[in-house]
């Protein structure tokens, strides 16, 4: 069996989350990670400073060194901010058959906005199809499916609805929801997994978030099914 080797592609920002969370949470689960970094913020995600992106000719290069030089057994897709970048990472990665985690991060988790609408269409239209899980936000999910997500129901109805635009599975956090109870929904397939734990006392911080879709990703490269990864990958942010 090959190595398992992780690739992230996604923004770097100096607080710790994004493309280093990712990396971060590949290693401490064993698995060998690389990354392409989209874009960089100067203060992090959860202020308006800076925002610089990739020139796309650079991403379309690093894309190409990458995956001529390793093997990837799964690539996660985080943070990409321009059409362009997005058209030119689902490009790259046609023909790639390892399982693709897309934590796209439409809605801001800040005042911070770093996906233009255009990309969030873009992202929508070329890299849902054929992915292998999508995870979103309450938020996100309630923009795409059209609805408020007020109870478990709507977020089933979400992930229906977000699951007829391509990816083979809809991961929904439960952590934006009121509650004392966290719930998120997973619908692998035709098939709903639940999974039930306590609120942690202070809100789950960015970098668990990202370390979510990191884990979910490291733990398929590894060959993990998708309901025991999403499983393992929930504890391992928490």
């Amino acid at each position: 069996m090959t190595d398992p080797l992780a690739l992230s592609i996604s923004a770097a920002d100096p607080a710790g989350g994004l493309l280093a969370a990712d990396l971060l949470a590949f290693g401490a689960l064993g698995v060998a990670g690389s990354g392409l970094v989209t874009a960089v913020t100067a203060d992090g995600i959860r202020s308006a400073g800076p925002v610089q992106e990739v020139p796309v000719a650079l991403l379309r290069a690093g894309l190409a060194s990458a995956l001529s030089a390793k093997r990837f057994t799964a690539v996660k897709i985080g943070i990409v901010p321009s059409a362009p970048a997005v058209r030119a990472i689902a490009r790259a990665l046609a023909q790639l058959p390892a399982p693709r985690v897309l934590h796209p991060g439409f809605a801001p988790r800040s005042e911070v906005r770093l996906v233009r609408s255009a990309a969030r269409d873009a992202f929508v239209r070329d890299l849902f199809p054929g992915a292998a899980l999508v995870v979103l936000g309450h938020a996100e999910a309630s923009a795409l499916a059209g609805f408020p997500l007020l109870e478990e129901a709507d977020v089933k109805a979400a992930t229906r609805r977000v699951q007829a635009l391509g990816p083979s599975a809809v991961l929904v956090t439960g952590g934006g929801a009121a509650g004392d109870r966290v719930v998120d929904g997973l619908l692998d397939g035709r098939t709903w997994h639940r999974f039930d734990s306590e609120r942690l006392p202070t809100p789950s911080d960015e970098v668990a978030f990202d370390r979510l879709s990191a884990a979910v990703t490291a733990l398929l490269a590894t060959g993990e099914t998708l309901p025991d990864a999403v499983a393992r990958a929930l504890a391992f942010a928490r």
